[in-house]
């Protein structure tokens, strides 16, 4: 069953990924936003990389990119998900979409507001509910992750990414300097303690325990100084090529919000 509510997902990053497959497979026609060069960490997640490489997969969601709306209808048909160029969401005033969902994950809000759709769902931090959009979604780790705020705004950017195996902090890689990256480890490799994951130009970057390399960005991207570059992950069986269990938790609750958004304004007064 293919519904006729159309869905717009602002972002196409790992955990944007997470809820574009969970609309992809309840039948609604989605469209992917995303700027011209996106810098997503775990890459093989990420429906984001058709942007350069005209199709990703991940697992049962096949993107494509597309050149503009005119091509949306002969993509939805053969079963894909379009994504468009298009940052500042243009598109969203011509196809006019059931709702506009925020999955940008910038810690602010880059434009999103409830103008844009008769619903609008953001994740994370940035967002005041009630006022900015329809909703939040909370992202932080923890007893709330996934909650449905209706009122009010998700918990504050900590700038600490949330503990796994002990690690924290270590597990982000950032870039020592201004420069282009070079990777010496691929998604998917174990990294030894004190190996090199990546270098920006000249100056390596060194594993700060081992583990496995989820994330890394693109060889040759230019990026500043502080970047987050690579990520690595203290469990070694994880398997870089499905959505993680965060994204599937957030693709869920962004679907029921959704619904549940939609029963409460056609139920009857």
């Amino acid at each position: 069953m293919v519904f006729a509510q159309r869905i717009i997902v602002r972002g196409g990053g790992d955990l944007a990924t997470g809820v574009v497959q969970k609309f992809y497979r309840a039948g609604f026609p989605v469209v992917v936003l995303e700027v011209a060069a996106p810098s997503a960490i775990r890459r093989t997640v990420a429906l984001c990389e058709a942007a350069y490489d005209g199709i990703a997969q991940v697992e049962d969601v096949i993107c494509q990119k597309v050149s503009g709306p005119g091509k949306l209808e002969d993509c939805w048909n053969a079963g894909r998900v379009p994504l468009l160029i298009d940052p500042d969401g243009a598109i969203i005033r011509e196809i006019k979409p059931s709702a506009v969902i925020d999955a940008i994950l910038a810690k602010r809000n880059t434009g999103t507001n409830m103008a844009m759709a008769e619903m609008t769902i953001a994740l994370g931090p940035g967002f005041l509910a009630g006022k900015d959009v329809t909703a939040v979604i909370e992202t932080m780790r923890g007893h709330d992750l996934g909650r449905l705020i209706l009122q009010g705004h998700a918990q504050p950017n900590t700038g600490v990414p949330g503990e796994i195996g002990g690690k924290s902090t270590q597990r982000v890689l950032r870039a020592p300097a201004h420069g282009v990256v070079t990777a010496h480890k691929r998604i998917g490799e174990v990294a030894e303690r004190g190996e090199v994951v990546f270098a920006v130009d000249e100056q390596e970057v060194h594993a700060p325990f081992t583990g496995l390399v989820r994330g890394m960005l693109r060889d040759g991207m230019e990026v500043p100084q502080g970047m987050k570059t690579a990520d690595i992950d203290p469990r070694t069986d994880i398997d870089v090529s499905t959505i993680s269990d965060k994204a599937r938790c957030l693709g869920g609750a962004v679907l029921e919000a959704y619904l549940y958004l939609r029963n409460q304004k056609e139920a009857p007064r």
